[in-house]
């Protein structure tokens, strides 16, 4: 009688086992590189969507935001809580402009000092810019 039983070899299947997790060496790194990214490019975004609607409301109501106030406020973003990637958001205002500092959960900070965005930098606590 012949045996009709086909399989892969044990060979085969070590060969097939050590190309996986090559792979995974390979993609599991970059991977976990393009979430920091994303939390990081989530906090920069966030302040200049703050930092815009600060502007537009002044436009709008002719006030500023003299105090340091939260990017979630009803007057700036209108948000009930930050999303997870940003720990902290603030911004203010004078008669020249607003400046505001965010800081994502990856502890990297950024800064709008009325003219630009600064950053990233590596900072657990962001400080609030000079007002122009």
């Amino acid at each position: 009688m012949k045996n009709t039983t086909q399989g892969f070899t044990l060979i085969e299947l070590l060969i097939v086992i050590a190309i996986i997790g090559i792979l995974a060496a390979v993609l599991i790194p970059n991977l976990l590189n393009a979430r920091k990214a994303a939390n990081n490019t989530a906090a920069s975004s966030m302040l200049r969507n703050a930092v815009t609607a600060a502007e537009a409301y002044r436009s709008a109501s002719g006030t500023t935001l003299t105090a340091s106030t939260e990017c979630k406020d009803a007057n700036v973003l209108n948000l009930t809580a930050l999303p997870a990637s940003v720990t902290a958001c603030q911004i203010q205002q004078n008669a020249n402009g607003t400046v505001g500092y965010s800081t994502s959960s990856n502890n990297v900070s950024y800064q709008w000092d009325g003219k630009t965005m600064k950053g990233p930098a590596q900072s657990a606590t962001a400080t609030m810019p000079s007002l122009p």
